[in-house]
């Protein structure tokens, strides 16, 4: 659940307005209401009944605590209501089982209906619901300068997280904005702070760091003071990234610790070389399901020696049906993973050359078993998810992949096919309904692997 990692914050909550048929109903629709009220505190605010026909209250859908046979004939102030219609009939928090005609009516004749049949999903549409409005007044906040212009080039101008449209997509579908500050002043100011204050924050935050010196620690804990300061002066930021990698001569240390103690303090949704497509995949997603999520690479087996040479390694392990198997690794290990998430979790040295020598990673284990992928594609209209397990996590001494995980999934084939980029979201357990609701709320394409 969402308070196992974050506290949820009250402007995602769902904004409902009951709505009650003009002829009336059984006399049930009140002590329904009273009984949702109670089932979903925390998760949404319900305004004031309104009748069905009649203008409503700005909301984020439209709650009928009862339906009755009379719905039937309502079918243009239903298709009307201009927000979806979320139908809780029980006593239970879900649509009641004699309802289900009435649901696939109003379904066939192109309504928005919401029909859970759980109260844990109940729930989720309503986070789901208020995470939508609340990304309309969000922002992310990128550090970077000429993205494709320092390490490795080649390769970092190739990424479309960085074109005008893709940020402009994000806006016109999610209503997300993306701000975009220097990486090199926010290094300066980094190296700025007083040691006193670093000192202090040190000290504040313990840090299982398995014999890494003081220099690196007081230099990540430096970009975390900095990131922080960026963050207390703007409450509309819901997420940050960095072109850590590619532009990494502005500090001389790296983000993953600012990211862990970010998430830890404030629920702050981060992005590794700030991939803002991945920020809004893991914003979408954690913010409304509430489970573990963190991004990652992505080298399917199948991708054979192109994925062995930028990692790295001689071979990948061995296994049966390799064809579907998946080698997950970010700078080094698995990936940035805040240790609310981790198993395992410890600060080490850098592995990736790319970076200062100074600097840091992550090296942590998410629970081994269920998990899903998940992403965005680049029109912003679909998201594009495979199931699998983690059956492990693989280690090659001097490689740039000293402690990845192995996952194996349905259709490997399929993976190359569809998944639309190698950086993916990578999340703990199996979540089909949940997915299904949420790409339903916000008008996505979900597209199973």
């Amino acid at each position: 659940m969402i308070a196992n990692y974050q506290v949820q914050r009250a402007g995602e909550k769902a904004i409902l307005v009951p709505v009650r048929f003009p002829a009336g109903g059984s006399g049930e629709f009140d002590r329904q209401l009273e009984v949702l009220e109670r089932l979903l505190e925390g998760y949404a605010d319900i305004l004031s009944p309104a009748t069905l026909g009649s203008p409503l209250h700005e909301a984020d859908a439209a709650l009928f605590p009862e339906l009755i046979g009379e719905s039937y004939r309502h079918l243009t102030e239903f298709q009307n209501l201009g927000r979806p219609v979320l139908i809780l009939t029980s006593e239970f928090g879900t649509m009641s089982m004699w309802d289900w005609e009435i649901a696939a009516y109003l379904k066939s004749a192109g309504v928005g209906v919401l029909a859970p049949y759980t109260l844990e999903q109940a729930q989720t549409i309503c986070r789901t619901l208020g995470v939508k409005r609340a990304l309309k007044q969000t922002k992310f906040l990128v550090f970077q300068d000429n993205p494709g212009a320092g390490f490795q080039a080649s390769i970092f101008k190739r990424f479309y997280w960085w074109e005008d449209e893709c940020t402009q997509r994000m806006l016109d579908r999610f209503g997300v904005s993306v701000e975009k500050r220097s990486f090199k002043r926010l290094g300066e100011e980094a190296a700025l702070i007083p040691d006193e204050a670093v000192d202090a924050a040190v000290a504040a935050h313990p840090i299982p760091s398995d014999g890494l010196g003081t220099r690196p620690i007081r230099s990540a804990m430096r970009v975390y003071l900095a990131l922080k300061r960026h963050l207390d002066e703007d409450r509309a930021i819901g997420a940050m990234g960095i072109n850590c990698l590619n532009e990494s001569h502005f500090s001389d240390s790296t983000p993953c610790l600012a990211w862990d103690l970010l998430y830890g303090e404030r629920g702050l949704i981060w992005g590794c070389e700030a991939d803002t497509v991945s920020m809004l995949t893991k914003f979408v997603l954690h913010r409304s399901l509430g489970v573990p999520i963190m991004m990652t690479n992505l080298y399917p087996f199948l991708s054979g020696q192109a994925a062995l040479k930028h990692e790295k390694i001689p071979h990948f392990p061995d296994v049966a049906e390799p064809e579907n198997c998946v080698l997950a690794a970010h700078c080094g290990y698995l990936g940035v993973v805040p240790r609310a998430f981790a198993k395992e979790w410890s600060l080490r040295e850098k592995v990736l050359a790319i970076v200062d020598g100074n600097a840091t990673a992550i090296d942590a284990r998410l629970q081994d078993g269920k998990i899903t992928l998940a992403k965005l594609s680049p029109g912003m209209d679909r998201l594009i998810v495979a199931e699998g397990r983690l059956e492990a996590y693989v280690q090659f001494a001097g490689s740039d992949c000293r402690n990845g995980a192995l996952l194996r999934v349905c259709d490997g084939h399929r993976l190359m096919r569809e998944l639309p980029s190698h950086h993916a979201l990578l999340m703990t357990g199996h979540h089909k309904a949940a997915l299904l609701n949420l790409a339903q709320v916000f008008g996505l394409e979900l597209v199973w692997i």
